[in-house]
């Protein structure tokens, strides 16, 4: 079966393995840790190409993630899944609020000024903790930090690619 990575969502990486029977630990990127109670299935982005992988143990260390998958019994077999993405499909995401993106979504938008202005596309996506911060880049290879804020993000048009902003004064 042909897998399209353009299709998901990135939920965390595997750091390396845990004890000997096929456990992994992963660094969830995703704002719902929780989330993985409720998944299932999975792909793990490998050098060999996307693996599905289903879920069949979840615990939390720390930080961390731990993650048994479905007749994978031995350290040997995950191994090489070392330092790789893990990918759910978009259709088993967590469902987003009103004024939510997902950041593959939000990056290479064509940004616009409320005096519809070209300022450029959004190269980066900054958490911060207290609001996200787009980095745009402009057509002369600058940066201008814009803060994720309803003051300033004035609406987004997944459809056309473009996000309309309202430049506060002193963020030029």
């Amino acid at each position: 079966m042909e897998y399209n990575k353009e299709d998901m969502l990135q939920v965390g990486f595997i750091t390396q393995t845990h004890g000997i029977r096929g456990e992994v630990k992963v660094y969830p990127t995703t704002d719902d840790v929780n989330r993985f109670n409720e998944l299932k299935k999975a792909y793990i982005d490998s050098k060999e190409g996307l693996v599905p992988v289903k879920i069949s143990g979840v615990r939390y260390f720390k930080n961390l993630v731990i993650l048994k998958f479905k007749g994978i019994n031995n350290i040997n077999d995950v191994e090489k899944y070392k330092k790789c993405p893990l990918l759910i499909d978009r259709e088993d995401a967590v469902p987003l609020e009103e004024g939510e993106y997902f950041i593959t979504d939000i990056l290479g938008l064509k940004v616009v000024t409320d005096d519809d202005k070209e300022l450029g596309t959004v190269k980066d996506v900054l958490q911060t903790g207290a609001n996200d911060v787009y980095v745009i880049q402009t057509e002369d290879n600058k940066e201008i930090l814009i803060p994720a804020i309803k003051q300033c993000i004035l609406g987004v048009d997944l459809e056309n690619k473009e996000m309309k902003v309202h430049l506060l004064e002193g963020l030029l």
